[in-house]
């Protein structure tokens, strides 16, 4: 049995206690803190783990000329594309619209067409979102500042 399983409950208990408009206020901010840090993680191209993510496959000598100066995924890290949303029961970092089909194809390693001509590509896996340590304490931090208020 876990040695925090009667702080959990007392937690829970407490989160319950609180109305629905405050819960999906704390539920919000911690789904913007949470959308923050997967962003600077994924700027550091590291999975959630702390490893980093695949290099790139390089490029046949018949494609583009010199080499690709952007980092990966910089668009898909922005605000337009990665949304945070709280609700009474949970809070969501999610990647939106047309978007949604490449993070997954990139968080899953799937194979996918990079353009409508050409052939599959098997992708590696980068998890673009997921929890660590830093993230739960960031979780926590942000219920006991909801709760102290």
């Amino acid at each position: 049995m876990n040695e925090f399983k009667p702080f959990e409950d007392k937690l829970a208990g407490l989160i319950a206690a609180l109305s629905p408009a405050a819960r999906r206020r704390m539920t919000a901010e911690i789904a913007k803190a949470l959308r923050a840090s997967q962003q600077q993680r994924i700027k550091r191209q590291q999975a959630p783990d702390g490893t980093p993510y695949a290099a790139r496959k390089r490029q046949p000598v018949k494609g583009k000329k010199g080499r690709v100066k952007r980092a990966m995924f910089t668009k898909l890290r922005t605000n337009r594309y990665m949304k945070a949303k709280g609700t009474n029961d949970a809070a969501i970092v999610e990647f939106t619209g047309r978007v949604q089909r490449m993070a997954r194809v990139h968080q899953e390693g799937l194979r996918d067409k990079p353009n409508r001509y050409s052939e599959g590509v098997q992708y590696e896996a980068r998890k673009l979102l997921g929890l660590n340590q830093g993230d739960k304490t960031i979780i926590e931090n942000n219920i006991l500042n909801h709760l102290s208020i």
